[in-house]
């Protein structure tokens, strides 16, 4: 779902916005790397709320952060972006509240998304997406499918990823596990508490979560069009 570059971003980039709330030039670990259509890559504080925005340059995509704990994205052919607001570092024991629209056209997620070290690792609670059905992302190959969780009122369908990036160091092992919200319960609103997918997680899927960075409500668009306006609050 996200690429290197995106990762590079994350690990390099992100987890240094706290220290530097208005992020320029000087704050991007790889300018000859990232490049951007419309709106630039960048993370850093709007509002009291961790943002943070990544585009790898295709189509036409257009962030904006707005009060509080709001933001806007419109998207237009793009190839591959994320980007939304929440908190630096993330918490395991939060509930986080969010409320909006998210429209795509084609592929796209809105998810609770973040990042963890010590081991590498990338967590996505999804819950609501387009025409891609992201459970296909771990059946099967390096991925495995376990149980469903029953909680916030939806099911979800739980799996993980391993992958070996070596641009990271040799032999570098990145987990990406998932909490997919079923079809029929895909929503734009509503609590997710974080520590039952952490639980979750740690018992069906056997992930260790290490030392947490970044935690957004994150729109996130593949080879797609649409619009989302998304609103972010903590309410634990």
């Amino acid at each position: 779902m996200i690429s290197l570059k995106a990762l590079l971003f994350q690990v390099l980039g992100a987890s240094t916005a706290v220290a530097l709330p208005s992020p320029g030039p000087s704050s991007n670990p790889l300018p000859s790397l990232l490049s951007s259509r419309g709106t630039p890559i960048s993370n850093g504080i709007s509002n009291g709320f961790f943002y943070s925005f990544w585009t790898d340059g295709g189509g036409d995509v257009n962030y904006q952060n707005g009060a509080d704990g709001s933001y806007s994205v419109r998207w237009a052919n793009c190839s591959s972006f994320y980007g939304g607001k929440g908190w630096m570092p993330g918490r395991a024991d939060r509930s986080i509240t969010y409320s909006g629209t998210f429209n795509p056209e084609g592929n796209g997620y809105l998810s609770v998304y973040g990042f963890a070290k010590n081991p590498l690792l990338e967590y996505y609670i999804i819950e609501s997406y387009g025409t891609f059905d992201p459970t296909l992302l771990f059946q099967g190959g390096s991925g495995n499918q376990s149980s469903v969780l029953e909680v916030d009122g939806g099911s979800y369908r739980l799996g993980m990823k391993r992958v070996v990036r070596m641009e990271l160091g040799s032999g570098a092992v990145l987990t990406q596990v998932y909490s997919v919200r079923d079809k029929g319960d895909r929503r734009q609103e509503g609590t997710v508490n974080i520590k039952a997918h952490f639980d979750a997680w740690k018992e069906k899927l056997g992930v260790r979560i290490g030392t947490l960075d970044f935690q957004i409500v994150a729109t996130e668009g593949y080879q797609s069009s649409g619009v989302a306006e998304i609103e972010v609050e903590q309410s634990a």
